[in-house]
């Protein structure tokens, strides 16, 4: 069964900075989390931060996608993706870079994650990891921003590979 929550809160373009929406994903981490488009906001979770901004706190300032081709490290139990979600919006923040096409970064994600561990992205679906890469759905958070503001919706999948669930 999925869990699904709701929320009222304010729209801010630095979506952790919204203290509600901060809390609950501080709440919903496991573990070392890796978090792919960090912002300025600064999570209380072991988080390893990347930006393509600069001027962001942050240990790495890369592309999405080439950070996740990239990494030899640890794997992480909890990967937060909170994108621009649109064109316009990446072109904003992000000094007119536009960020990795969203389909391919969600493709490289499981091989940075742990068996058993989790996505929560951000966006305006709530079904984004999908079945097709081994990830089941946990829990649905909705943001609701009110008036004529699109909400946000928050989703949890669970990865859970085929050689993983068989071991339990």
């Amino acid at each position: 069964m999925v869990r699904f929550e709701h929320f009222r809160c304010p729209l801010h373009r630095y979506t952790f900075s919204v203290r509600p929406i901060r809390e609950w994903v501080e709440s919903v981490c496991e573990g070392k989390v890796l978090n792919l488009f960090a912002g300025p906001t600064l999570l209380d979770v072991n988080e390893l931060r990347n930006d393509l901004d600069p001027e962001m706190p942050a240990a790495y300032h890369l592309d999405a996608l080439e950070l996740l081709r990239d990494w030899r490290g640890e794997l992480f139990q909890t990967i937060l993706l909170d994108p621009p979600y649109a064109l316009r919006k990446s072109m904003e923040l992000y000094k007119g870079h536009v960020c990795s096409p969203f389909r391919q970064l969600k493709d490289e994600l499981a091989r940075c994650l742990k068996p058993g561990g989790i996505v929560i992205t951000f966006g305006y679906h709530s079904v984004v990891m999908g079945a097709t890469r081994q990830f089941r759905l946990e829990r649905i958070a909705l943001f609701s921003h009110g008036g004529a503001i699109h909400d946000t919706i928050a989703s949890v999948e669970r990865y859970q590979p085929i050689q993983f669930a068989i071991a339990f």
